[in-house]
C-alpha cells in the first residue's frame, strides 16, 4: 500500500566551490618541485660521499689514503727523521728552531695574523719552511719576497734546471702547478715552467735556515711519491733537520677567529667588494630600463570575449579567498547606486551622493531614506551570510525601482 504523499528525492550533492586545493591538488603542483629536490639532495650525498672516500687526509702524514702523506712520514722514520703533527697556531710556533723543519699543507688557510706571527717565529730560528703551493693570499708574508704567478703551469714532471744539490740528485719530478718569482739575489729557482720556476729555496737573512716554496703537492703524495725523482727530493727537502713538524692548518683553531681589530668590511675579500658594487650598479640600470616610460598606456583589446558572469565570479573568488567583504559590500552598492540613478532623475555625477540620490528615491519609491541609507551607502556585512543577503536587497531593491 503506498501512501499519497510522495517523498521527493534529495538534491544532488552540489560540487565544492571552495577556493582552498585539494590535497590531491597540491600533490600535482607541488610533485615536480619535490623530485627536483629529492635528485639534488641525493647527488650532493653521492658527491659528499666519493670525495670523502679519495680527499679524506689529503696531505695528512697520518694517512694512508691516494692523497695522504704517510708513505713519506714512514720513509723519514727509517732515516730518523721525526714528524709530528700540529694543528693548531700555537704549537707550530713552539717548535721553532734550527733542528727543526717546519710544512705547511695549506698556507692559503692561514689568517693574515696567524702568517704575520708564524713567520716571525721561524725567521731567524735557523731552521726550514717548507710552503705547499702557497697562493697570493698567503706566500708573500710566509715567504718575503716572493710572488705567485697568476698562470699555472699544466705540465706534471720537470727537470731540475738549477744547481741546488737536492734538485740535482733528484732529476725530475712532479713539481708543476704554480709558478713564482722572487727578488732575493741568492734564491735558487729549479723546476722551470716556460721560465717561471715551481720550486724556490729562499736563505733566511740572518743564520742557516732557510724557506722553500713548492708549487705542487704531487710529490707528497702516496699515490705519486714512487715516480720520477719525487721520493728523492721529498726526503732532501723534509730531511734536512731531525725533525719534521707538519701543520694542517684547522678552522677549529682559536687564532683562525681572532681578527683583531678588523672590522666586517676588513674580512671580506676585495674581490667581493668590488663584485657587490657592480651587482648594485648593474641592478640600478636594470630598475632603470625596466622603469622607462614610452609613452602613455594604450588601451588594447582583450583577444577573446570573456562573460560578464565568468569575471563576476572570478572577482568574487578572489574577494572571497582575502575575506574582502568591505570591497565587495562597497563594489555592490557603487554598480547598484550607478543603476538606480538615472532612473531616480539623478545625474550619475551625483549617483554617490546621498543627499542626491536618497530623496530622489524616497520619492520615487514613497520609503523612509533611513532604510535606503542603510542599504546603499551602510557600513559593510559582518560575515559572508550579511553580505549574501545585502545582494539580494539591492537587487530586490532595483527591480522595485525599474517596475512601472
Amino acid at each position: 500500500m503506498t501512501s499519497g504523499t510522495t517523498t521527493a528525492p534529495p538534491p544532488a550533492a552540489l560540487p565544492p566551490t571552495s577556493d582552498s586545493p585539494t590535497v590531491r591538488q597540491v600533490w600535482t603542483r607541488s610533485r615536480g618541485v619535490l623530485l627536483a629536490l629529492v635528485i639534488l639532495l641525493a647527488a650532493a650525498v653521492t658527491i659528499a660521499v666519493v670525495r670523502s672516500g679519495t680527499q679524506h687526509g689529503s696531505l695528512d702524514p697520518r694517512s694512508a689514503d691516494p692523497y695522504g702523506s704517510r708513505a713519506v712520514a714512514e720513509l723519514l722514520s727509517d732515516r730518523g727523521v721525526s714528524t709530528r703533527v700540529v694543528t693548531t697556531l700555537d704549537a707550530a710556533s713552539a717548535a721553532a728552531g734550527s733542528d727543526t723543519t717546519l710544512l705547511i699543507a695549506r698556507p692559503d688557510l692561514l689568517t693574515g695574523r696567524q702568517q704575520d706571527s708564524l713567520h716571525s717565529a721561524y725567521r731567524n730560528s735557523g731552521g726550514r719552511t717548507v710552503l705547499v703551493a702557497p697562493g697570493t693570499p698567503s706566500v708573500g708574508t710566509l715567504a718575503p719576497g716572493v710572488e705567485a704567478d697568476a698562470t699555472p703551469s699544466y705540465d706534471s714532471a720537470l727537470p731540475p734546471g738549477c744547481a741546488l744539490p737536492a734538485a740535482r740528485r733528484a732529476g725530475t719530478a712532479d713539481t708543476g702547478g704554480l709558478r713564482y718569482t722572487t727578488d732575493a739575489p741568492d734564491a735558487d729557482s729549479c723546476y722551470p715552467s716556460e721560465g717561471l720556476p715551481t720550486l724556490l729555496r729562499v736563505p733566511a737573512a740572518e743564520g742557516n735556515g732557510d724557506t722553500v716554496v713548492l708549487g705542487a703537492p704531487d710529490l707528497l703524495q702516496n699515490n705519486r711519491l714512487d715516480e720520477q725523482g719525487n721520493a728523492s727530493l721529498a726526503l732532501q727537502l723534509l730531511g734536512s733537520r731531525p725533525h719534521v713538524v707538519w701543520y694542517l692548518p684547522s678552522l677549529s683553531d682559536d687564532s683562525a677567529t681572532d681578527a683583531g681589530d678588523s672590522g666586517f668590511l676588513d674580512l671580506i675579500p676585495s674581490g667581493w667588494l668590488w663584485g657587490t658594487l657592480q651587482l648594485f650598479f648593474a641592478a640600478v640600470l636594470a630598475a632603470l630600463w625596466r622603469a622607462r616610460r614610452l609613452g602613455p598606456l594604450v588601451p588594447e583589446r582583450l583577444p577573446v570575449a570573456i562573460r560578464a558572469s565568468e569575471t563576476a565570479e572570478g572577482r568574487a573568488r578572489l574577494y572571497r579567498k582575502s575575506n574582502a567583504r568591505d570591497r565587495a559590500a562597497g563594489a555592490l552598492r557603487s554598480t547598484t547606486r550607478t543603476r538606480l540613478a538615472p532612473l531616480a532623475g539623478v545625474s550619475p555625477a551625483q549617483a554617490h551622493t546621498p543627499e542626491a540620490l536618497l530623496p530622489a528615491l524616497s520619492a520615487r519609491l514613497r520609503r523612509e531614506g533611513q532604510s535606503l541609507h542603510a542599504l546603499l551607502f551602510g557600513p559593510p556585512p559582518r560575515d559572508d551570510a550579511a553580505l549574501v543577503a545585502l545582494a539580494d536587497q539591492l537587487d530586490a531593491l532595483e527591480r522595485e525601482v525599474r517596475r512601472p
